[in-house]
Formats: C-alpha cells, structure tokens, sequence
C-alpha cells in the first residue's frame, strides 16, 4: 500500500523542500521505495536539493499535455530505492493547473508504486496546494521558529481545515452555504467556535453535522520544527498548538525537531542531500528520527488525541539528547 506524504508550509523560507528531499534519503536508508514528486508549481527546486539537473521532463510537461502520465515521469536519484518526478522544468504556465489536470494528478498519486510518495508543495494556500494537501488527514506542515511562520502555519492549517469541510458536501448544496458564510466572519479574538459551525450543519441535517465531526476528528496535520537551535524554540511550537486547539478545536501532531546546521545550507550549493553527505550529524539524525516515526505511525490513522502535549515534550527529549548544532 502506497503512503502519501504531502508537505506544505504556510509561507516561504522554512526549509520545507530541504525537509522533503533529506525525509525521502532517510526514507530510503530505512529499505523503504520512495518516491519524490515536485508539486511546487511555478517555483520547483527540489531537483536542486536532489543534486538532479533541471532538464528532464516533468509536472510542467503533464499540465500541457506534452505527457501522459506521473509514471512516464520517474527519474533516478543517486539514492537506491529514491525516485523522483520533477516539476515545471521551466515551461511557462505550469502555475495555472486547470480542474482536470489537477484532478489527473490526484487520481494517479495513489497508483505510483512505492512505499512513500513526497509531495512537496508549494508554499501558501491556494487552492490547488490546500487539494494536494488533503489527500492525506496527516500531512506533513514545516515550521521555523519564528512568530511570522507559526501565524501562516496556522492560516494554512486552518484554510486546509475549512476546505476539507467544504468538499466533505455536494457542489451547490446548502451545507457549502452553511460553511461558507461560517467562514467569512472571524474566529480570531472572537466568541464563535468551528463548533458552532458544526452545530449550525447539524441543525440543517444531524448526518451532515455528525460528517463534519468525523472529518475534523480525523484531520490532524503533523508538524515538523525546523532550523530549530534550543528548548526554547520548542515553546514557539506549542503557542502554534494552542492557536490552533483555541481556534479550531483540534489537535497538531509535532514529529520532529530538526537543528538548525550551517552545513545544510551549503548542502544546497554542493547539490547533495545533507543526510548523504553526513547521515551522523544532528540534521540527519533528526531527520531519521522523523522517518522513524512516521514509519511506525498506523496509516491512514484514526484521529490520535493527546492529553497533553507529550509530543512536544517527546521533541524536548530529542533536541537534549543530539548534539549540539549550529548556533
């Protein structure tokens, strides 16, 4: 069974694709087959963190029909068992995927064979990242330590949330109504509750408010706290919780606290994965301890709830027991 992995952020500059490109090595090192595919539309690089050239064709090439499918796509890494399917490969247009090209990708993401297919999307929350997104209940979210990032983190979180309920409805059908007037007031510094929303959809029919439950009982993204640097940064983490549990009334999943290292940016300028070049390292170290967990985690999971945030005290653990990183 082919697992989905789709990684986004809520804005640029947090490390997003040097997370997917090292997650997918430390992947592979494990004996898992992965597969790579550069979502980011109109502004790819993965091939870049891959060490890959920027000549072959890809994603681009599908949304001008000039390809027929993701699996004509697949390229090969300098990593056994790691694959990858470039984005635009510099074709003009490749931003705007119409309805059906997207709906093309969606319905043969499931199909490539492989234990774990990367989606590494663009940052922000247009529509077409918030859909490539949802193809999961877990998917990944980058976070850097800093309160510009935690704020979009949440924007995306919450703008994946609201479009999750409003495809679980009909095109035209009043529960899209419903949530779509829910949705243009403000929860933020406000007495209303997604709760309500969910009252108000039972009130108009009790098996579209029980749907909306399940759907956000289920949603929970997992977040990954990159380029940290101390314990402290880790209490920038759970103000992302606390937005996001007072706002939305759900729960994050924190799976990794990856150090911040000098010698990852410059991996990107060697063209070489920073876990290959140094699997010993605190980066690589963190990175293997969230293809770990995310290995062991039951897929596609029933909604996990925690009590407390023993998640966040499983990352204190991590970030005291690596050593130390760059400061």
């Amino acid at each position: 069974m082919t697992t989905i992995l789709p990684v986004a952020s809520g804005k640029g500059g947090v490390g997003k694709t040097v997370c997917t490109a090292n997650l997918g090595v430390a992947l592979a090192r494990a004996g898992k087959t992965v597969i790579l595919v550069d979502l980011d539309l109109g502004g790819s690089n993965l091939h870049t963190c891959l060490g890959q050239r920027n000549n072959r064709a890809g994603i681009g090439n599908l949304i001008l029909k000039q390809e027929q499918g993701l699996e004509s796509l697949l390229t090969d890494t300098a990593e056994r068992r790691l694959y990858f399917i470039p984005g635009d490969s510099l074709l003009p247009g490749s931003a705007n995927l119409s309805w059906f090209r997207k709906q093309k990708i969606l319905s043969e993401l499931p199909l490539l064979v492989a234990d774990y297919v990367l989606l590494d999307l663009g940052a922000g929350t247009s529509y077409n990242t918030l859909d490539f997104f949802l193809i999961s209940n877990n998917g990944l979210v980058v976070i850097a330590p800093e309160t510009t990032s935690i704020l979009n983190a949440y924007s995306f979180i919450k703008s994946a949330l609201f479009r999750l309920l409003y495809r679980s409805f009909d095109n035209r059908s009043p529960e899209r109504q419903i949530i779509t007037e829910f949705g243009s007031g403000r929860l933020e510094g406000s007495d209303a509750k997604l709760s309500s929303l969910i009252q108000r959809l039972g009130q108009h029919n009790p098996q579209s408010g029980e749907l909306a439950q399940q759907r956000m009982a289920e949603f929970m993204p997992r977040v990954i706290l990159n380029m940290g640097r101390n314990n402290a940064d880790i209490q920038i983490g759970a103000r992302l919780r606390q937005i996001v549990q007072r706002n939305l009334e759900i729960d994050i999943n924190y799976v990794g606290f990856v150090p911040h290292e000098a010698r990852v940016a410059r991996s990107i300028i060697d063209r070489t994965p920073a876990f290959a070049s140094d699997p010993a390292s605190p980066f690589s170290q963190a990175m293997a301890t969230v293809a770990d967990r995310l290995q062991n985690a039951p897929m596609p999971p029933p909604a996990e709830l925690f009590a407390d945030n023993s998640d966040l005290d499983s990352l204190r653990r991590d970030a005291s027991q690596q050593p130390q990183a760059d400061r």
